[in-house]
């Protein structure tokens, strides 16, 4: 029986706190990374059953040479579980988001996502193993100016819905971890991000239109995230528990209001939802936004 899971995205937040759960829990852990520096550390906090692996997933060569990698170290036993984590996020309105910069976060958070499943989808079977996608409570809620970042996140829920009923021939269970409000540094490069767009991408007539607007939202989400979110521990906690319940669940909202928020969605018509989040974000509700300046 396979005890080797392979994790994207390791290097900080839900993604090294995944790493150093499972490894605890006795699973030696291919740990996805960009930086060597990164890998060490996770390798100094957990012994050997970390093993630093580089991944970009948007680069076909690197993950078919972790798909060696791992095959070479699992042989027959295959790869009791894939946990697709790697993620990136900029806040930009829907009106100005250059088409390059939204195919970016389309290419790493959603068909980044797929083609690691696909690769390494072989290994998964042989194990009867187990495909756990990390997405957010922003894959059924929809934040104003997160647009680039949710429209990724919704496309992971239908993918992970997809995945799901195709590979129940082969026993293989998929399950989306669905954070909400997490105490990472995520919020504080959300907030550096959206800041440098603001400056240096915006156009003079977008920055009167939005960037105060924007400074002010994601300023909003990342004090939110700080004071209620949940530290990256319980989210990993999550993915522990599709990795291992003997039934696991299709969907684990977890952490800050992800829970609340989700079942709101599903009960709420949209336009309450919208002033439901319009009121959360202190957003103005007139034609023309007292934050322009």
């Amino acid at each position: 029986m396979s005890r080797t899971v392979m994790i994207t995205g390791t290097s900080s937040g839900i993604g090294r706190a995944t790493a150093l759960a499972l490894a605890a829990r006795g699973f030696t852990v291919f740990a996805g990374i960009r930086e060597t520096a990164d890998g060490e550390a996770l390798r100094h906090a957990a012994g050997d059953r970390i093993i630093p692996l580089y991944v970009d997933v948007t680069d076909a060569d690197s993950i078919a040479a972790a798909v060696v990698r791992v095959e070479q170290a699992t042989g027959a036993a295959g790869l009791a579980g894939l946990v697709n984590n790697a993620g990136i996020g900029a806040p930009w309105p829907m009106e100005l988001v250059p088409l390059d910069e939204f195919r970016r976060h389309l290419e790493v958070n959603l068909t980044g996502q797929l083609a690691v499943t696909q690769a390494f989808l072989p290994l998964v079977k042989r194990a009867r193993g187990r495909i756990i996608n990390v997405g957010s409570e922003g894959g059924r809620i929809t934040l104003p100016f997160l647009g680039p970042i949710t429209s990724a996140k919704h496309g992971l829920v239908s993918v992970t819905d997809a995945l799901r009923m195709e590979l129940r021939p082969w026993n293989v269970h998929v399950s989306i971890v669905e954070p909400g409000a997490t105490r990472s540094s995520a919020p504080a490069k959300l907030v550096e991000n959206g800041r440098r767009a603001v400056a240096e991408l915006f156009s003079p007539q977008g920055r009167a239109d939005y960037g105060a607007t924007v400074e002010h939202v994601i300023g909003k989400i990342a004090a939110s995230n700080q004071r209620s979110g949940s530290p990256p521990e319980v989210i990993a906690g999550a993915v522990v528990r599709a990795m291992t319940s003997r039934r696991p669940r299709t969907r684990y909202p977890v952490g800050g209001h992800a829970k609340l928020l989700t079942r709101l969605r599903r009960v709420l018509p949209d336009r309450a939802m919208d002033a439901l989040c319009t009121r959360m974000l202190d957003l103005p509700t007139g034609a023309r936004s007292e934050y322009v300046r």
